[in-house]
């Protein structure tokens, strides 16, 4: 390998990069605006649910349980009606997602102390908003329920009467539960998988719709001094987006950064060698930039996006899908990443995914570096 050869790919690449506006305006504004998207519109946090009630009873103690739900982060009491076909009309129209309806005996049955059922009525066409309104209507039922225990203890004159057992609970890595957290960090990585397979699959195909292919392919260039001279300019540039994207999840969505710049560099880097070598071999088999820059999306954005773990959780994936996700880079690295970001785990505990991406990042150098040959046909 000779320097100066190397050097002039390299001075060529960044001219070419720096006189194409579209592709400059795509290294700066896609991550910006993958970042905000993903950011504020894809959130699992269920709050401020809108409840509709139908409380056919109307006392103190009714109303007292109602409170307990206005009470919540998890629900918003919008209204209160007077007939029960409304509550399905509310249902209907989705201006509810949860209906509660209060029985006539409720103070009656309570203060006899037996069982009273209160109705809730659910909008499940979301599963998943479904099934946390049911935990959280649960939990506020039984919150409700332990004081009207304590109170019926009290009349009886059973007092000083304390639980055999109590969970504690206390959340770490995420403290206030917040999906941002987790959902921040696997952006930097969709994102870097998007801009470096999506850029260097441009550049052996612009060589080729330019006719400038006659011009490398008669000099004495390698086909590696051309792959690492092609590839050097997007480095930098995906390193680049990789700390603006750190940057915006740390400062503007603070999520926290627990673990070592070091280790964080060093995945980045691996996994940009993935990338963009993937991309390369793209750029060099498609010969169009058309046809590379879909099918460097596609052979990148999608399997990030829906087998890396960023969106579904592996674990909860038929057994087949998750044998698929093995050769998934984007899999290895966005557990390192998250790992790096929310709970600072040291390097010695992320080796084995760090190896995975080093053997993917070995694999496709050399699959690129063989790809390209000096023939025009």
């Amino acid at each position: 390998m000779r320097r100066h050869r190397l050097a002039a790919i390299i001075r060529k690449e960044t001219l070419q990069i720096s006189r194409d506006l579209p592709s400059l305006l795509i290294t700066v504004a896609m991550p910006l605006l993958l970042m905000l998207a993903f950011g504020y519109g894809v959130r699992f946090d269920v709050k401020n649910l809108p409840v509709y009630v139908y409380d056919r009873e109307g006392s103190q103690r009714s109303q007292d349980f109602l409170t307990r739900f206005q009470a919540s982060e998890y629900f918003d009491v919008v209204k209160t009606v007077d007939r029960y076909p409304a509550l399905v009309d509310a249902l209907d129209a989705g201006a509810c997602r949860l209906a509660l309806v209060i029985p006539g005996d409720f103070s009656r049955q309570l203060n006899s102390g037996g069982p009273v059922s209160v109705q809730a009525l659910i909008d499940a066409t979301d599963n998943n908003t479904a099934n946390v309104a049911v935990s959280y209507s649960e939990a506020v039922v039984q919150s409700y329920n332990r004081q009207i225990q304590l109170e019926w203890l009290e009349r009886h004159g059973r007092t000083g009467l304390q639980p055999v057992l109590r969970v504690e609970t206390r959340t770490w890595f995420n403290e206030d539960l917040e999906s941002t957290a987790n959902i921040v960090p696997g952006v930097v990585a969709i994102i870097m998988a998007v801009i470096g397979s999506f850029l260097t699959s441009l550049t052996i195909a612009r060589e080729w719709e330019r006719g400038t292919m006659e011009q490398l392919v008669s000099t004495p260039v390698t086909p590696l001094e051309l792959m690492i001279g092609k590839l050097v300019p997007y480095f930098a540039i995906g390193l680049l987006d990789t700390v603006l994207c750190a940057a915006l999840a740390i400062w503007w969505f603070e999520v926290p950064f627990r673990g070592a710049w070091s280790v964080f560099f060093l995945s980045c880097t691996l996994f940009l060698i993935v990338v963009l070598s993937l991309g390369y071999v793209v750029s060099v088999v498609a010969k169009t930039q058309l046809a590379a820059s879909q099918v460097a999306l596609i052979a990148t954005f999608l399997p990030a996006f829906l087998l890396s773990g960023f969106i579904y959780p592996i674990g909860q994936m038929p057994a087949v899908i998750q044998a698929i996700t093995h050769i998934i880079p984007a899999r290895y690295f966005m557990t390192i990443i998250r790992d790096i970001f929310l709970k600072g785990t040291p390097l010695p505990l992320l080796l084995d995914d760090l190896l995975a991406l080093a053997l993917f990042a070995t694999i496709l150098t050399i699959v690129a570096t063989r790809a390209f040959h000096k023939k025009l046909s």
